[in-house]
């Protein structure tokens, strides 16, 4: 009768353990299959990759440790809408580094819910990540010392030392622009901008609405050459996260309409934006 008895409580704890990790996974299965949004609003915070580096777009003061520009304030704005206006947005809102190379990766593996960085909207992106609809439009252009014989792309030869950012489109388009130029690359624009101070290049390429950020940090820099391809701008997504997507495509079509979207560039650049990127739903194709 013991052994019996000894039997079934053995038998009844295994199943109780099957059971319990069943329900366990299924659990976790559960939340996997959320959507983007119904995880974040679980979570209780909206987890957004910028960069620290770009003035105007996502600089972090290195006194204060606070981002601020472009890109921080629209990812605010959306924190806001998702939870509510009256909430504290230290609460509501993750921001993490990213850079060029970095921002499509962690989007992709999941670590960030999305990517609001300067990222030009390019069908060769589009093969891994998702945009949303165009919040800047940008142009490359080149900045260089004040006193730089260098004009434009047709000055750039081959004892011409160009700095550029790994993973970018610049990097791509000045080897198209200048072939015969040299490239030099670094991980970000905070270390391409002191290797052309320290006289690591002649010249600095990248998008002007960038070089208008190092220009104003350092006047003794200046834009030259115009623009010589059009960058427009979109945030990135998961290529699983279309609801989300569109939540926030419809997020900005509201601030387009309502005037906020105009206040916050305006904020930064001093102007009005351009008309295109006020079109509800402006996308690249």
């Amino acid at each position: 009768m013991k052994k019996s008895l000894v039997l079934m409580l053995v038998m009844l704890l295994s199943v109780g353990i099957v059971l319990a990790a069943c329900g366990g996974k299924e659990s976790s299965n559960s939340n996997s299959n959320a959507s983007k949004l119904d995880q974040i609003k679980d979570r209780g915070k909206l987890v957004a990759g910028v960069k620290y580096d770009v003035n105007l777009f996502g600089l972090k003061d290195p006194k204060s440790g606070d981002v601020k520009g472009y890109d921080i304030d629209l990812m605010k704005a959306l924190a806001k809408h998702i939870f509510g206006k009256d909430k504290k947005i230290d609460d509501i809102l993750e921001l993490k580094q990213v850079n060029s190379k970095t921002r499509m990766e962690l989007v992709s593996s999941g670590d960030i819910d999305l990517a609001s960085a300067t990222a030009t909207i390019t069908e060769e992106r589009e093969q891994t990540v998702d945009f949303g609809n165009v919040y800047f439009i940008a142009g490359q252009s080149l900045l260089v010392p004040k006193d730089s014989k260098i004009k434009s792309v047709d000055d750039l030869g081959k004892d011409t030392v160009v700095i550029s950012v790994k993973g970018s489109t610049s990097e791509q388009n000045i080897k198209e622009a200048a072939p015969d130029a040299k490239v030099t690359l670094f991980d970000d624009y905070a270390q391409a901008f002191t290797a052309l101070k320290s006289g690591k290049g002649d010249v600095l390429t990248t998008d002007n609405a960038i070089l208008m950020g190092m220009h104003k940090q350092d006047p003794d820099y200046v834009l030259t050459g115009g623009l010589f391809t059009d960058e427009p701008y979109g945030m990135i997504f998961n290529q699983d996260d279309d609801e989300f997507r569109e939540y926030v495509n419809d997020f900005l079509n509201d601030m387009k309409e309502s005037g906020e979207l105009a206040k916050i560039y305006k904020k930064w650049f001093g102007e009005e934006p351009p008309e295109d990127i006020l079109k509800e739903n402006t996308m690249l194709k």
